[in-house]
């Protein structure tokens, strides 16, 4: 790897810090950014993100979709772990936490608001971002597309449900032109795009001597995301510090957790790791977008419920390159 590369981590973490930074010297520049978004999807962040997928979405070989069916087990693991563990294990979480360990720190209606946060996050799993992590750890790109239009179809279907019967309430309007935009851009047009770029270049050496030109423009893209994202949010870091961090906590256990437990179903039912470390990643990351537009709808724009979804978008990018990280150095250990 590059240096650049390698030492990912630390530009990430500077990216953070310059994030906030700008988010109090530059209010106003951060309130244009902010502005440019239709149906609660920022069309700045959205343009970065499918600047990291494109990449990726290069390397999908139509042909080999009907293939990756042939490995049931990866898609079995992302579907159990994100419908049936991760929503309740994060609900569990978000009550022991903010109704027992954390009582003494929060209200009894503060903590109801960051539950229903947490509750939020736990039912939306990722539908762009898992495409850079994918990358990042040498994923089967066609098998990692497969899981992400699988999720996004139960999504459709699941999302509401679970989400009302967690939060004790029926009615639960879904954005669906967050959910609808957010699939296009993040997943249909950069697969256009990448379909007509290899009929373009025709040959396999022609397609993979282009991927690695624009591979290092996804790490820019990371980076320049952080920064925006931190951006937006850096009065509200600054401003209640204590509060981000308590949030923090279950989302960090939920992470860590989910992941270790789609990475070690994947291991014993030796799953081959570029399809392992793809389906654990996307259990453990979260569609953001589509959490923070629900939270507004029920609950309002200052709510706590907000407020836990935007910790959800602080905490995940950290956690994910950590992930990355321990996917990368494991690599051997799978068959």
């Amino acid at each position: 790897m590059s240096i650049f590369e390698r030492y990912l981590s630390l530009w990430i973490a500077l990216a953070m810090a310059g994030g906030i930074i700008i988010g109090n010297a530059a209010p106003s520049l951060v309130e244009a950014i902010a502005a440019a978004e239709v149906a609660r999807v920022n069309l700045i962040v959205a343009l970065l993100i499918w600047a990291m997928v494109y990449p990726m979405m290069v390397g999908v070989d139509p042909g080999r979709l009907r293939d990756v069916l042939k490995q049931p087990k990866g898609l079995a693991i992302t579907l159990v772990v994100n419908w049936l563990i991760k929503p309740f294990t994060m609900a569990a979480l978000g009550v022991l936490f903010f109704e027992t360990v954390f009582a003494d720190f929060v209200s009894p209606a503060d903590a109801q608001q960051y539950i229903a946060g947490l509750i939020l996050l736990g039912a939306a799993p990722c539908t762009a971002m898992v495409f850079v992590w994918s990358q990042l750890t040498r994923g089967d790109e066609s098998y990692t597309l497969l899981q992400v239009s699988v999720n996004d179809v139960v999504m459709v279907f699941a999302f509401a449900p679970i989400v009302a019967f967690l939060l004790g309430v029926t009615d639960i309007a879904v954005p669906w032109s967050t959910l609808v935009l957010s699939v296009i851009l993040f997943v249909a047009l950069p697969l256009l795009a990448g379909v007509w770029t290899r009929r373009r270049l025709g040959t396999s050496s022609k397609i993979e001597a282009f991927r690695e030109r624009i591979k290092p423009w996804s790490v820019v893209g990371l980076i320049a995301t952080v920064v925006i994202l931190f951006g937006l949010q850096g009065q509200v870091i600054l401003d209640r510090p204590e509060v981000i961090a308590l949030i923090a906590i279950p989302i960090l256990i939920q992470s860590y957790g989910i992941f270790a437990l789609a990475y070690a179903a994947a291991y014993a039912l030796r799953v081959p790791h570029r399809v392992a470390a793809p389906c654990a990643l996307i259990g453990t990351s979260n569609f953001f977008e589509l959490a923070v537009a629900v939270a507004i709808s029920l609950f309002g724009l200052n709510s706590g419920a907000a407020l836990a979804t935007v910790v959800g978008v602080l905490v995940e990018v950290p956690v994910m390159l950590s992930l990355v990280a321990f996917a990368n150095r494991t690599r051997g250990r799978f068959a």
